[in-house]
């Protein structure tokens, strides 16, 4: 990991053509800008980690298919009486 200490106004890139920048220094955090190509996806960490456990949670499991096959055997189907 690298550290770097930059004041308001400052910037420092990343590559060629990805650019951040100090816009705010307050006590309650930093903000910055970022400028980067349109391909390259910019995303909050936490919104990154909710997007992988709900993308997990549509994956369903061996066990919920088990799960669900048993529940179905024992319904009778209207055609099989």
């Amino acid at each position: 990991m690298l550290i770097i200490r930059r004041k308001k106004s400052e910037s420092f890139l990343i590559g060629n053509d990805i650019r951040i920048t100090i816009v705010e220094c307050a006590s309650d955090g930093v903000r910055v800008a970022i400028d980067a190509p349109k391909h390259i996806s910019i995303l909050r960490e936490e919104l990154s980690e909710a997007e992988q456990l709900n993308r997990g949670s549509l994956a369903p499991s061996a066990d919920s298919f088990l799960s669900l096959q048993n529940a179905l055997s024992h319904i009778v189907s209207p055609n099989s009486q």
